[in-house]
């Protein structure tokens, strides 16, 4: 069958329709097992608001939606059946029944997406048979709240759309250059100093200004941690990103002993990459084990992002104290600088029990043992990342970054970048094809990576992630792809993102008030971001070709 005929995205795997159709009645109840009564009470909240049914919970083995546990499939296995008799989802755990229950809530009416009861619409199930799983484990969205703050309430919002797509995985880029937004008690002039910056750059290019606004904002401890329970509740792994050795001027604001040379006055107001870097002392690496254990209290993933992109090694040059330091360690240049350090991090979170996560760049100067590398200047990082055994997120920009303009169109937002529309996001396959089988096991999956220079508010980053996230969420779930298909269901499913809130950009480019004519852009070709790509990684891909 076409899968247009259920309009669900994802597109499941398998799916048949059967004539009928099952409605849903107001004392209508959801039985589950003890272990799945979180996600009843997930659905419950997914149905209650628009139907104003109550949906009480019942014991297992009874009610007309019914949530069972079928010990012998995958974890993220889930089989929904509906028909005259209700409602049947089974799953290999409890986030297999969450995915489940999306399907289930999107063959519903879109008027189920409002917060408040809608009297007019009848709340009918056709009767179906769908099976389905994921193709990849890991399906994510890398969410930049550093340059941009995005209050907790926001946050969560997003990850409300990233379970509606069945994305499991929310990176959260918490510090760079421009701020730092998690309170660490050992050190508590990060946010109080470094949490806030006078001014920010308007725009992007030779013609860019500033706003002389000041903005800031961090979240407390128990922010961060209803946020990651919030995303549990919904399936979704939350992956904290605690840059280092680069991207550090908002930390040396704070702290400028952990630099080198002149304390910077706050923390970046302009856009791009600072020059500053963290000394090689160990005083300073021990600073950031301290960090991470902070982090580590919160934040429970099995990952814990370090960065590593990006690091100017200008200070390192010039810097006598680091050259000596390098020698004493037996280190041959800057590459291997940042590989000992990236290395005495990963030893530490080893210690830890977690896995560190870091932009490809770690590859360079030599990867630390038990590293994760997310691959993003191409898949060049990916295919070095699995030839070397090392386990591997693929999120090239040149596929999914949100943050590149969306058309040629002239009142494309502050356009930079590329044009990445809907179809050329659809068409990401995060398997490298020149991988070999057993190589393609270290591919753990992809996610999209958006930037927030240029989104200062909800209502733009609503604008550069949605419909494209779709596409993203259908390129890591399923196996099998079909534009014309997925066109078709996308064009039913705008209708819920409609009911939702979403303030997406319509298929036929942006409405008048989605422009930004006060901040000027600097786009640039696809040819010419691949040059300086292939540029950006001559040492990777020259390692990958010796291998």
């Amino acid at each position: 069958m076409s899968t247009s005929e259920l309009s669900i995205i994802p597109a499941p795997r398998d799916a048949t329709v059967s004539p009928g159709e099952y409605p849903m009645a107001p004392t209508a109840t959801i039985g589950a097992p003890p272990e799945l009564v979180p996600a009843a009470r997930v659905l419950q909240g997914l149905l209650r608001p628009a139907t104003g049914f109550a949906f009480a919970i019942a014991d297992a083995g009874s009610g007309d939606i019914t949530l069972e546990i079928e010990p012998n499939a995958d974890a993220e296995e889930y089989r929904l059946s509906i028909d005259e008799g209700g409602v049947v989802l089974r799953a290999g755990s409890p986030r297999g029944i969450l995915w489940g229950i999306q399907s289930l809530v999107q063959l519903l009416p879109p008027a189920i997406h409002r917060s408040a009861r809608t009297r007019t619409t009848e709340w009918m199930l056709p009767h179906c048979v769908i099976s389905d799983a994921p193709r990849f484990p890991w399906r994510g969205l890398m969410l930049d709240v550093a340059r941009h703050f995005l209050p907790k309430r926001e946050v969560m919002r997003v990850i409300d759309l990233m379970a509606v797509h069945k994305l499991n995985t929310l990176h959260l880029h918490l510090t760079d250059d421009q701020g730092w937004r998690l309170q660490i008690d050992a050190f508590p002039r990060l946010t109080e100093r470094g949490g806030w910056r006078s001014d920010s750059q308007r725009g992007h290019g030779p013609n860019a200004t500033m706003t002389g606004r000041p903005h800031g904002g961090w979240y407390t401890k128990d922010d961060a941690r209803e946020i990651v329970a919030y995303a549990a509740e919904r399936g979704i792994d939350v992956v904290p990103e605690i840059e280092m050795p680069g991207h550090v001027q908002a930390a040396l604001s704070a702290y400028p002993e952990w630099g080198i040379g002149e304390a910077p006055a706050e923390p970046w107001a302009r856009w791009g990459i600072s020059t500053r870097v963290l000394n090689l002392e160990e005083a300073t690496v021990d600073a950031f084990r301290r960090i991470l254990d902070e982090v580590i209290e919160v934040f429970p993933s099995r990952f814990i992002g370090i960065g590593g992109d990006e690091a100017k090694k200008t200070e390192w040059q010039g810097d006598a104290r680091t050259q000596e330091l390098m020698r004493e360690r037996g280190l041959a240049d800057e590459e291997a600088a940042q590989s000992w350090f990236i290395g005495q991090i990963d030893a530490h979170l080893t210690s830890r029990g977690r896995r560190a996560y870091g932009w490809d760049e770690i590859l360079e100067g030599g990867l630390a043992a038990g590293a994760t590398v997310a691959s993003w200047r191409g898949r060049f990082g990916a295919v070095a990342a699995a030839r070397a055994g090392h386990d591997v997120v693929v999120c090239p920009d040149d596929a999914v970054y949100l943050d590149y303009r969306q058309s040629d169109h002239e009142g494309e937002p502050i356009p930079v970048g590329f044009p990445l529309g809907v179809d050329d996001v659809y068409a990401f396959d995060p398997l490298p094809p020149e991988l070999t089988p057993e190589q393609a096991r270290h591919v753990l999956g992809g996610q999209a990576n958006i930037w927030s220079e240029h989104l200062d508010s909800p209502r733009a980053l609503d604008y550069m992630l949605f419909p494209r996230l779709c596409a993203v969420a259908e390129a890591v779930w399923s196996v099998d792809k079909d534009l014309a298909d997925f066109r078709r269901r996308l064009d039913e499913h705008l209708v819920r993102l409609d009911a939702l809130g979403v303030e997406y950009r319509d298929l036929e480019g942006p409405a008048p008030w989605q422009s930004r004519p006060d901040a000027p852009g600097k786009p640039i070709t696809r040819e010419e971001r691949l040059a300086i790509q292939r540029a950006l990684v001559e040492n990777i891909v020259d390692r990958t070709a010796s291998s």
